[in-house]
């Protein structure tokens, strides 16, 4: 059985949980989450816990940080150098080149691996293979709905309750915009590193009133060819800012680290 710990459990752990629960996940054993406030009412199985150091004291294989760029800041490095590997949802916290250095150089140091998985954004393989070749450009366009920009730095650029037609947030470098978006478009931050890298990859965010999903289109060109991706993602109950497929990637990626079968590495 392959131990596995959680940072944050909030509606991806609980999905994973249930997962597990239900039969979609085997070989795996969720033995831990780390939460920023201890909850009442927690489940005994997993244990729930806001202590750090009660935490780590399991023997993890892999632990899944689901809990925001802090989170990765604040236990990345100490996941692997615990002996885990480390599956970072929170993609977009390596604009800062310093900590993905440490936390790459942790993952070296101690013989494991750092995974960014693809999270529920399609055509990361095909643009990792075609970087191989060389790639001279690559776009990723993320539009959703109005209520997905509350809270974020767009709220103070247009009166989003009040749109009528798309507007766009930011047009710019992914490394500026998964900064200023942090919750939103972490997806970008996974697509620049599979391909050209956080300063030449575009990414363009819409706040779009005439649609009721998430849209994300990422294309390429380069020695390869040319490609267009494109999802309308569902939106998640749980969380306006996220797709419902996110849980569902992420269940896929981890149930590929104990499986015998794995599809699309």
């Amino acid at each position: 059985m392959l131990k596995l710990g959680l940072i944050g459990y909030g509606a991806i752990g609980i999905h994973m949980t249930e997962a597990m629960a239900d039969g979609r996940i085997e070989n795996i054993e969720l033995l831990a989450a780390l939460v920023k406030r201890q909850r009442d009412g927690a489940p005994a199985a997993p244990e729930i816990t806001h202590d750090p150091d009660r935490f780590f004291r399991h023997r993890f294989d892999a632990v899944v940080e689901a809990a925001g760029h802090e989170a990765v800041r604040a236990h990345g490095v100490r996941v692997l150098e615990s002996g885990a590997d480390l599956l970072v949802t929170s993609v977009g916290a390596f604009v800062d080149d310093a900590l993905f250095d440490r936390v790459h150089a942790a993952a070296r140091a101690n013989g494991r691996r750092l995974i960014l998985p693809s999270a529920g954004i399609g055509a990361i393989d095909m643009l990792a293979a075609a970087a191989v070749g060389g790639l001279d450009s690559v776009t990723i366009t993320v539009r959703k709905d109005p209520s997905a920009w509350h809270g974020t730095v767009g709220a103070g650029l247009v009166d989003l309750d009040g749109l009528t037609q798309p507007f766009t947030l930011f047009d710019g470098p992914v490394r500026e915009g998964a900064r200023l978006y942090p919750q939103n478009v972490n997806i970008s931050a996974c697509v620049a590193l599979a391909g050209i890298g956080l300063d030449r990859t575009r990414v363009v965010i819409v706040a779009d009133p005439t649609i009721a999903v998430h849209v994300c289109e990422v294309e390429a060109r380069g020695a390869f060819g040319s490609f267009r991706f494109r999802e309308d993602v569902a939106v998640s109950e749980e969380n306006r800012k996220t797709g419902k497929i996110v849980a569902m990637a992420l269940i896929k990626t981890v149930r590929q680290l104990a499986s015998s079968l794995v599809i699309g590495a």
